[in-house]
């Protein structure tokens, strides 16, 4: 079980993660990334909702990273060092039905739990389970959400895409 701060509730928070942070998909699940460090400047939960009343440019200037879960739409309180990664899971009712979907999410659960203290602080993650995830042993999602967090801690590449 995850503690209460970190746990992913808000609609506002889910949509921000998966618009702004990265994406990786490996397999069974899709892994969304928010890192709130200086690589990722004025980026706000505000930014991604005009309508709470708080403008991109007014965000940008004050919070670098995301906002606190209770700050949405208080630019005045930008994530601190001491700000807890949190995680959220979204399993659909593709995946199966509740008994198995809640199975999933208990299994990503406890999974994401021991991985959130090598996360820097104030990140955010939200877990998309695809339908195959059903199938998966405990050792096969555990391989693709690694694999997937991997990829989406990653920098993006320079490189040229073909």
């Amino acid at each position: 079980m995850l503690a209460a701060a970190q746990r992913l509730r808000r609609r506002e928070d889910f949509a921000a993660t998966i618009r702004n942070g990265r994406r990786a998909g490996r397999g069974a699940v899709v892994v969304h990334f928010l890192n709130p460090g200086p690589s990722r400047p004025g980026v706000a939960v505000s930014a991604a909702r005009p309508d709470l009343g708080v403008s991109a440019p007014d965000a940008v200037g004050v919070a670098v990273g995301v906002l606190a879960p209770d700050a949405v739409g208080r630019p005045d309180r930008a994530v601190s060092d001491d700000s807890p990664v949190r995680a959220g899971f979204v399993v659909s009712k593709a995946v199966g039905n509740a008994v198995v979907r809640n199975t999933v999410k208990r299994r990503l659960r406890h999974l994401v739990r021991s991985r959130l203290a090598d996360l820097p602080p104030g990140s955010v993650i939200v877990v998309r389970a695809l339908p195959e995830a059903a199938g998966r042993t405990y050792q096969g999602l555990e391989e693709d959400l690694d694999s997937a967090l991997e990829a989406a801690r990653r920098p993006k590449s320079r490189g040229v895409r073909r």
